[in-house]
């Protein structure tokens, strides 16, 4: 949901300042110390409020002693929660990680609309909605799920005419931008509560990648007629990476130089289906040879040598499995 909300804007360069925001902490870049040995694996990190995700990419180089740092799905400064960063030969893996699948929980303030869509951007009022029932609040929301065409943000990293909307959007011109198919399983209302005029609804998303809770929110006022943006947003899961195994900074910051990474092979066998290789298959992979296709998926697979080691991501093509990735030696 990128931006703070998007769920798709995945891979090892997609460590930019979000769009149309300003790094809390640009300047904590480098590296301090040796690198500590066994980090080519993945951190799920619980990213706090107030930095972005080029933030957080910073401060992992500097606490694991590399370079080579990158993330897989966007969120924006005011957001937190899952954050899924990849070390070393672990930033190969980001680009093929879409995280299809992902949940957050917001709050969403009726009764006023932003042109950033959350609470860091202008916030304009517009129609009371304090007078609003749960039930009025759910019969719009599940009007929002299923698959559906959602306009991004004017604040967004979409390219426009080979320039950001973001930028167009700072100079006074933000493009309307055309819609674009998306997936929402599930757009729950918990509860609401008024907030002076205004309503706060507490609810959950489940949804695919590339879309926007900040335009839910936005959408949800629109189709109340009162306007809505969202005044909280955290990431509970990112596809397999779960809230509850992702650790804090300050977190990584006492544990260093042990950081607790999740292993190349451990990662990628939660989040791709698998393929066991054989000796001679594992050695003519990872020499970036093509194997026999076994028809059986579709999207990337991990292959695994005898021993567990990940040797590869592989893609079935024209009756061979061609690979993505290999990370031997």
């Amino acid at each position: 949901m990128g931006s703070a909300d998007r769920a798709g804007e995945a891979g090892p360069a997609a460590g930019g300042c979000p769009p149309g925001r300003r790094s809390a902490r640009s300047g904590e870049r480098g590296v301090q110390g040796g690198r500590p040995p066994g980090l080519d694996g993945l951190l799920v990190i619980d990213k706090p409020s107030g930095l972005t995700s080029h933030d957080v990419v910073a401060r992992v180089r500097r606490l694991a002693g590399t370079r080579r740092v990158g993330h897989a799905g966007t969120l924006d400064p005011m957001a937190t929660g899952v954050l899924v960063v990849g070390l070393d030969k672990a930033t190969r893996l980001l680009g093929h990680l879409t995280l299809t699948d992902k949940e957050y929980r917001a709050t969403v303030r009726l009764g006023a609309s932003s042109d950033t869509g959350d609470a860091d951007g202008t916030v304009v009022p517009g129609a009371p909605a304090a007078g609003l029932g749960i039930a009025a609040v759910r019969a719009a929301a599940a009007a929002l799920t299923g698959p559906i065409q959602q306009v991004p943000p004017a604040v967004s990293a979409i390219k426009v005419g080979g320039q950001r909307s973001y930028q167009l959007a700072r100079r006074g011109a933000p493009p309307v931008l055309p819609p674009r198919p998306v997936t929402v399983w599930s757009f729950t209302v918990h509860a609401v509560r008024p907030a002076g005029d205004r309503l706060d609804a507490d609810v959950t998303v489940r949804c695919s990648s590339g879309t926007y809770v900040r335009a839910l929110a936005r959408d949800l006022g629109e189709a109340l007629g009162v306007g809505g943006y969202l005044t909280m947003l955290r990431r509970t899961r990112a596809g397999p990476y779960q809230l509850s195994a992702a650790h804090t900074l300050d977190e990584l910051e006492r544990a260093r130089p042990a950081l607790p990474v999740l292993p190349l092979a451990e990662a990628a066998a939660a989040a791709f289906p698998a393929r066991q290789l054989t000796e001679a298959e594992a050695r003519a992979l990872g020499h970036g040879g093509r194997l026999p296709g076994l028809g059986e998926h579709t999207g990337p697979v991990a292959a695994f040598g005898p021993d567990g080691a990940l040797i590869a991501l592989v893609q079935e093509q024209d009756g061979q499995a061609r690979p993505l990735a290999v990370f031997v030696p």
